[in-house]
C-alpha cells in the first residue's frame, strides 16, 4: 500500500470509551494517521452509544479530545458529545471514522439486541450520509476473558457481523481480523493494554491506507 494514500486528508475520528482516555486508541491511531499524512481530529466519549452522536447527549465516564498533533486533553466532569454534524461543519472531514462496538454489544445481556442496535447505527449512519461525507465503522476487536463487561468472543462474532451488514454507506472495518483471539491482553476483558492498543490503531491506520477516502478534485 502507499504510505501516501492519506496524505494531505482531513480524518474526523470519534468513539467510546477506547478514545476517552489519552493512553487509550486516541494515543496510536491519532498518531499512525498522522504519520501517514492526514490531518486528524478524534472525540471519544466514554460510554457514548452510536445515536448519541447525533444531539449533544452526556457522557458518564469521562471525554478526550485530540486535535492534530497536540496532545489529547481529558474531561473527567460534564462530559458531552458533540453532534455529529457539528463535528463535520467544524472539521470539514474527508471521512468520519466511527469506532463504536462494545456499547453496542449489550455483554451482558442474554441475547444481542438487534433491533435496538439497528436502530443505534442508523441514526448515525444516516446523519453522516445527509452529509455527503465518507465514513467507516471500526467494530470491536476480541477479548481475552469476560471480566467485569461480561465481553465474550461468541459475542464479539455476533456484533461484528451484525455491524458488517448494518453500518452502509460505511465501510466496514472488522477488528477481528487483526488479531487472534486473546492475542491482546487487557486491564479489564474490554480495554486493551498498551500494545494491544497500538497494534489496533496500527492496523486500523494500514485499513485506511489500503482502502482510503477519495480525494477532492
Amino acid at each position: 500500500m502507499s504510505t501516501a494514500a492519506l496524505l494531505g486528508l482531513s480524518l474526523l475520528v470519534i468513539g467510546d470509551s477506547h478514545l476517552a482516555t489519552p493512553t487509550y486508541l486516541i494515543g496510536p491511531l491519532h498518531d499512525q494517521l498522522t504519520q501517514q499524512g492526514a490531518n486528524v481530529h478524534s472525540v471519544g466519549v466514554c460510554g457514548a452509544n452510536a445515536a448519541d452522536w447525533v444531539k449533544a447527549s452526556p457522557g458518564d465516564c469521562g471525554r478526550a479530545e485530540r486535535v492534530g498533533n497536540a496532545p489529547a486533553v481529558r474531561v473527567n466532569e460534564g462530559a458531552s458529545t458533540t453532534p455529529i454534524k457539528d463535528l463535520i461543519a467544524s472539521a470539514k472531514p474527508s471521512a468520519v471514522i466511527v469506532v463504536i462496538g462494545d456499547t453496542i454489544g449489550s455483554y451482558k445481556a442474554t441475547e444481542f439486541p438487534k433491533s435496538w442496535a439497528y436502530q443505534q447505527v442508523s441514526t448515525l449512519t444516516k446523519a453522516i450520509a445527509e452529509t455527503g461525507t465518507a465514513c467507516y465503522w471500526v467494530g470491536p476487536g476480541w477479548s481475552n476473558n469476560p471480566g467485569r463487561f461480561g465481553k465474550t468472543n461468541e459475542r464479539v462474532q455476533a456484533v461484528n457481523s451484525f455491524l458488517a451488514e448494518n453500518t452502509l454507506p460505511c465501510t466496514y472495518i472488522d477488528s477481528t481480523k487483526m488479531s487472534q483471539p486473546g492475542e491482546w491482553k487487557t486491564i479489564d476483558g474490554q480495554h486493551y493494554t498498551g500494545p494491544g492498543y497500538r497494534a489496533w490503531g496500527t492496523s486500523i491506520a494500514n485499513a485506511l491506507a489500503a482502502n482510503p477516502p477519495k480525494k477532492a478534485p
